[in-house]
This record gives structure tokens, sequence and C-alpha cells, in this order.
């Protein structure tokens, strides 16, 4: 048992590390940048149970954006918090007998979650609604590209079957 619960918390500082590593850097658009961290967000959650999920999402998108962003750093804790949790209950413990399609509504969902989190939060931390609605394309390409690609990870590149052998 202890074993388990240390190689846990290593593959979920892990998952926490990539994710601060991913809100360093974006990928430029008109007006800001595309951030890459939501596919390790909903990689993480996928993987995670929601206690796991709400450190390496929630507290991982927060020390992502003291270290290079702090502006939003609250928002990131309570939007990326709230994102994985939801994202690891409803894979988790919803459609046993169907775990693709409890993981693609899941994704979905933290993706609604994400894009409305962050479009409140922007209108509060810059006090502006026009400012997150500029913003708001890019909030819904990067839950977008986040929740495809962390799907992928899961499943195509193996990671989903690697941590149920090696991490569970």
């Amino acid at each position: 048992m202890k074993k388990e619960t240390t190689v846990r918390i290593a593959f979920t500082g892990v998952l926490m590390a990539m994710n601060i590593a991913l809100s360093s850097f974006g990928v430029p658009v008109p007006g800001g940048h595309l951030y890459l961290c939501d596919i390790v967000i909903c990689l993480a959650a996928l993987l995670l149970n929601p206690l796991e999920a709400f450190v390496a999402c929630g507290v991982g998108s927060f020390l992502g954006d003291l270290i290079f962003y702090p502006a939003p750093m609250f928002v990131s804790l309570v939007t990326h918090g709230i994102q994985g949790v939801v994202i690891s209950l409803i894979a988790q413990k919803t459609l046993k007998k169907h775990p693709l399609s409890a993981q693609i509504i899941a994704v979905t969902i933290g993706a609604i979650i994400m894009v409305v989190g962050y479009t409140l939060g922007k209108i509060y931390v810059y006090s502006t609604k026009e400012y997150a609605i500029i913003k708001l394309p890019y909030e819904i390409a990067q839950a977008a590209i986040g929740a495809i690609v962390g799907l992928l990870l899961y499943h195509k590149a193996g990671i989903g079957k690697l941590f149920r052998k090696y991490v569970k």
C-alpha cells in the first residue's frame, strides 16, 4: 500500500510539473497566446482520482501562473481545479460499461467549465467583459485542443493503459 501511495504522489507531481511547464509558453495568436496546458489537465484528470486531479490541474495551473503570469492565478486555481475534479469524477464514476463515452462526456463538460470559468475570471481580473468576449474563441479552441489531444494521449498513445498497469 505504501509503495502505491508513493508512486501516485510522484505521478501527480510529474503531471503537475508538466502543467506548469506548458503554462510557461503558448502558441501566438492574434491578441495573445493559446496555451497547451489543457492537454495535460485533461490527461491528468482522466488518470487521477479527484483529489490528485485537483492538485495536478488546479494547483499546477496556479503555480504556473504565479511563476509566469500572476494576474489570473486564482482564476486558474479555481477553474482548472474544478475542471480536473469534474472530469475525474465523471470519467471514473459514471458509465462504467462505456468508459470511452464517460471520458468524452467528462472532457466536454470540463471544456465548458474551462471556457466559462476563464471568461468570467477575465471579466473580474481585467474589469471588462469586452476583453473576455474577444478572448472567447481562443478559450474555446484551447479547451477543444486540450480535450481532444488529452483523449488521444490517453487512448491512442496508450498512456491510460500504462497508468493502469504500473500505477493503479
